[in-house]
């Protein structure tokens, strides 16, 4: 994978680009960088899709269809992150990869990941809810500067707002946008995502935006029927684990609906499952996520 040139690519998205081409340290070695931001700990999709991006390096004429990951420890977004790939099995069919995201020494993620030799067989899938399209809603930006608007604490106000206004490599539009202040909602979130720009035509490429995407809203979703703040302290979050399924081809720079739902919340952990389609009606990926919901004392 490379960060060829792009057309009419924002800076936000070149820059993800640029994190995702990581450097060959070894054989089955290599290092990840770390985004310019101001974060407390590191994005779980950035890890997730940097150690996709590890193992497919090791990966020759089979499409990634599955990965099975766990957040172990909080990332330190100042060092970089380096991946260590373990080359578990290559079948006639099938190649398995194990990555390992080390920092400090220690590990804090840990990835299955499977490959495939495209095969014909039965077709089947769910059908596609029937959602506006992503013309009709307004984007995630303009949402968010009403809920900046409604925070009290100056402090907050402006923290928030900032990050709001930062140009964005994922392009999002909510059919239903969260309630951040404590408001009941069910635990069911539709949101049209794409890459904001045009992306070179690499299928693993696509499926690690996707995976990059995939962990931005299953957390939120969990808490919807909650009356959880999500802007205040009154809660520690965080993803625990992370489950992905590719289905069909996809391509991550048009407009995939992400349809969640949440079944269960019970012992600190909620549990979030996600469906991505295309506009065309295409179940193209499913997703499971445990996230912790651990109450501040």
């Amino acid at each position: 994978m490379t960060t060829e040139t792009l057309t009419e690519m924002p800076t936000a998205l070149e820059a993800l680009l640029g994190t995702l081409d990581l450097e060959p340290l070894e054989l089955n070695l290599f290092r990840g960088q770390q985004p310019d931001e101001e974060r407390q700990r590191v994005f779980g999709g950035q890890v997730a899709a940097q150690a996709l991006v590890a193992a497919g390096r090791t990966i020759e004429d089979r499409d990634l269809h599955s990965l099975h990951a766990y957040f172990l420890r909080p990332g330190d977004p100042k060092i970089p992150i380096i991946y260590q790939v373990e080359r578990t099995r290559d079948g006639r069919s099938f190649a398995t990869r194990r990555v390992t995201a080390i920092q400090h020494g220690r590990p804090i993620f840990t990835l299955s990941a499977s490959f495939h030799v495209a095969e014909a067989s039965y077709d089947h899938q769910k059908t596609m809810p029937n959602m506006p399209p992503p013309e009709d809603l307004e984007d995630w930006q303009t949402n968010m500067r009403r809920v900046v608007a409604k925070l009290d604490d100056r402090k907050a106000h402006q923290n928030l707002a900032e990050w709001v206004e930062r140009p964005r490599a994922i392009e999002s539009r909510h059919v239903e946008p969260m309630d951040y202040f404590g408001g009941v909602q069910p635990p069911t979130h539709d949101i049209w995502v794409r890459a904001n720009g045009t992306l070179p035509d690499d299928l693993l490429l696509h499926q690690c935006i996707v995976a990059y995407a995939s962990d931005m809203t299953l957390i939120d979703t969990a808490a919807r029927p909650h009356p959880i703040e999500l802007l205040g302290d009154q809660i520690e979050s965080a993803s625990l684990d992370h489950a992905m399924w590719f289905h069909r081809p996809l391509r991550a720079d048009e407009w995939l609906l992400y349809t969640q739902e949440s079944p269960s919340m019970s012992g600190a952990r909620g549990l979030t499952n996600g469906l991505f389609y295309r506009r065309d009606g295409t179940l193209v990926a499913s997703v499971v996520q445990e996230g912790l919901f651990r109450l501040r004392k």
